[in-house]
C-alpha cells in the first residue's frame, strides 16, 4: 500500500483512511516497543546498549528497528559521536516529548486498572 502524502491542513488527516498518513503514523508510534522506548528516553539521553536494558525482552533487531522509525518519524534524535569505540546517543525530540505526556497517561491507565482487566480475563476464560 503506497502512503497518501500529507497535503492539507492537520484536520484532514484521518486515521479510518487506509491511505492516510496520519494512520501510518500511528501504526507506527502504536507498537508496543516504541511506546517502551519513549517511555524509558524519558527526559533523558541514553545509548543504545542502556535502551536496551531498560527494556526487557526487546531484541536487538527489534531496538534497532523501531529506533530508525522514531526517528524517521522525528520523535527520537540520534547522534554519533566521532570517538572509538563509536559512541550513539538517543534522546527525546519536542514532538516525542509531546508524545510521551499521552504515553504517560497510558501508563497511569494501566496502572489503575491493571486488577479490573486482570479480574476480567479470568472471569473471561473460567
Amino acid at each position: 500500500m503506497v502512503t497518501k502524502q500529507f497535503t492539507g491542513s492537520p484536520d484532514d488527516a484521518d486515521l479510518r483512511r487506509a491511505d492516510s498518513l496520519a494512520r501510518e503514523i500511528f501504526s507506527d508510534v502504536a507498537n508496543k516497543w516504541a511506546l517502551l522506548i519513549i517511555e524509558a528516553l524519558g527526559e533523558r539521553t541514553l545509548r543504545f546498549g542502556e535502551l536496551r536494558n531498560e527494556i526487557g525482552g526487546v531484541s536487538h533487531k527489534m531496538l534497532t528497528q523501531n529506533l530508525r522509525m522514531l526517528e524517521r518519524n522525528g520523535l527520537v534524535e540520534r547522534t554519533v559521536h566521532p570517538v572509538v569505540p563509536p559512541r550513539v546517543d538517543y534522546t527525546l525530540t519536542e514532538p516525542g516529548q509531546a508524545l510521551r505526556v499521552t504515553i504517560d497517561g497510558l501508563c497511569d491507565w494501566t496502572h489503575r486498572y491493571l486488577g479490573h482487566i486482570e479480574a476480567s480475563r479470568h472471569r473471561f476464560n473460567a
